[in-house]
């Protein structure tokens, strides 16, 4: 049904000056990442510009000794490409995860070639996206050339994730497992946290999580609940548990129902096993998962994300550290926008109240530099260890009292000090 070539015949079709897109978080497919770096060492080509969303495993493209030869300008700025960012051998584009698409199809980021990975294909010719469809999908649609690595590890998901093989123009072939992110010990914080965000999430509600310490918290505490959905970027191996009980299963929901909606995921081999071949969950095309009209619909849409820091007033950071990037835009904001639209809808911002340093992450203001991500008006619900408070419809001076309240003891003083030096004489904060 189709003839492979080597990953190092694959790459020849790079040239010098194209743009290239890579398959994202778990499927970045590493083997034709590093023949086209090996091309790159050898100065077969230049100016190459690489975008992605975030990609688990090495970056070797970023390196500094790549300079004129690879300049990746990514969607979000991941833990393997952090120092490159920061140190401005590799770039950041600041874009909603829902516009990512959107680039592409618009063709304001050209694509010359898409490099993905693949389940193997059925007996009708299709194969599957597996756990990323993402951007991913419209990299296919739009590339002039797709390079496909077939591999059986990949989970054939349904959804947007099935393509035809006639969409890939060079096929290779693997069998190198996926890359894994098994969930870590959660502290008595994030167990706080965790109580304290589960309490705000109601019977029938659709969630939206990512990945970490706090969203698996949550999860932890949702046993007891009933009749939960999902419309979701991404999520881990912390839902499954939901699902097995049954506490977890679409039933309220008025789109999709039933289903669990994603665009991609990272977890164990147990969860990519989860969705192999599973139609009650539907990889969705990121323009489907983060499109703020369709997450309003679903009543008791519940997103649950986090921020860097926020300050008094209610501004979120969430992508940076004042000028250093750390993260990214990503969908925190189509999904604050879209559960404040849903009936009965609920968005929360859930940090600890201290970084591991122990300075306050909330502040009088954010720090010089700082990226708002969330918006003043935009903010509702916010959650730490020491409480939960909503700061929809209040004043200046009365959010100001409601994130002392939640703050880390030990600051609150200083805070109110602040604040009142900010607020004026009127201010005061009741203990």
């Amino acid at each position: 049904m189709y003839q492979a070539v080597s990953f190092e015949e694959a790459v020849k079709v790079i040239k010098s000056n194209d743009h290239i897109i890579i398959h994202s978080v778990a499927c970045a497919p590493h083997p034709l990442i590093e023949a086209m770096v090996a091309r790159g060492r050898n100065k077969e080509f230049c100016n190459v510009t690489i975008h992605h969303l975030h990609t688990e495993g090495p970056a070797p493209y970023a390196s500094p000794e790549f300079e004129g030869i690879f300049q990746l300008d990514s969607f979000f700025v991941g833990h393997n490409v952090r120092k490159a960012t920061q140190s401005g051998y590799a770039d950041y584009i600041p874009v909603f995860l829902n516009d990512t698409q959107k680039l592409i199809r618009e063709r304001v980021i050209p694509v010359n070639v898409a490099m993905v990975q693949v389940s193997p294909p059925n007996k009708h010719g299709w194969v599957s996206l597996g756990t990323s469809v993402d951007a991913t999908l419209a990299a296919v649609e739009n590339a002039e050339t797709v390079i496909g690595v077939i591999n059986p590890n990949v989970p054939r998901a349904f959804g947007d994730a099935m393509i035809h093989m006639s969409h890939i123009d060079i096929f290779c072939t693997d069998d190198t497992p996926l890359t894994e992110a098994a969930p870590g010990p959660l502290s008595d914080i994030d167990k706080a946290i965790g109580r304290n965000v589960a309490a705000l999430v109601e019977d029938g509600a659709t969630l939206q999580m990512g990945i970490g310490a706090i969203p698996n918290a949550v999860l932890a505490e949702l046993g007891g609940h009933k009749n939960l959905g999902v419309h979701t970027e991404m999520f881990s191996d912390g839902l499954l548990p939901l699902v097995e009980s049954g506490v977890v299963n679409g039933a309220e929901k008025r789109i999709d129902r039933g289903k669990i909606v994603a665009t991609f995921l990272m977890g164990s081999r147990k969860l990519y096993d989860f969705i192999d071949d599973n139609p009650g969950v539907l990889m969705k095309d990121v323009g489907y998962t983060n499109c703020v009209e369709l997450i309003c619909k679903n009543p008791k849409a519940t997103s649950i994300n986090s921020a860097i820091q926020i300050d008094l007033t209610g501004q979120v950071c969430a992508d940076s550290i004042g000028t250093r990037f750390y993260s990214g835009v990503g969908g925190q904001i189509d999904f604050i926008r879209g559960a404040a639209s849903s009936e009965k809808g609920k968005p929360i911002i859930a940090l600890p109240s201290l970084t591991e340093k122990g300075v306050s992450k909330i502040a009088p203001i954010l720090n010089p530099g700082a990226g708002v991500v969330t918006t003043r008006a935009n903010i509702q619900w916010v959650v730490t260890e020491h409480g939960a408070v909503n700061l929809y419809g209040k004043s200046l001076q009365e959010r100001a009292r409601l994130l002392i309240s939640i703050a880390h003891p030990n600051h609150q003083e200083m805070l109110e000090r602040e604040a009142f030096e900010r607020f004026g004489p009127h201010f005061r904060f009741k203990r």
